[in-house]
């Protein structure tokens, strides 16, 4: 079982920023493609960025240009960089991996925009 451990959450004023990390265990985070999602109340899951073993990146629609996500083989991490947040940026967010067809989940780090 992978285990995938999200951090970096809080609740922060529109227009501010964060960054959120998913540790990966060792040895695994060079082998895993990784993918954001977020959850807001009510809501269904959104993609919000990914980034594959290849370093290849994407983006969803709803945050493109203040988003980066980037990956950290060496230290097992990946973190997700968010910039100019609204408060529809608030939701749960979760960090995915998947490789050779299996797929783990971390348990999700709540993220709140608000004044």
């Amino acid at each position: 079982q992978v285990r995938l451990v999200e951090s970096g959450g809080g609740l922060v004023h529109p227009g501010g920023s964060l960054r959120l990390s998913c540790a990966a265990p060792e040895t695994m985070a060079s082998i895993l493609d990784f993918t954001w999602h977020r959850r807001a109340p009510g809501k269904e899951r959104q993609v919000v960025a990914a980034i594959s073993t290849a370093y290849d990146e994407s983006y969803g629609d709803s945050v493109k240009g203040r988003c980066t996500i980037s990956r950290d083989n060496t230290n097992n991490v990946v973190h997700l960089q968010l910039t100019g947040l609204k408060p529809e940026d608030t939701a749960v967010y979760y960090c995915m991996a998947a490789s050779d067809g299996h797929i783990y989940w971390g348990r999700g780090v709540q993220v709140t925009v608000s004044s």
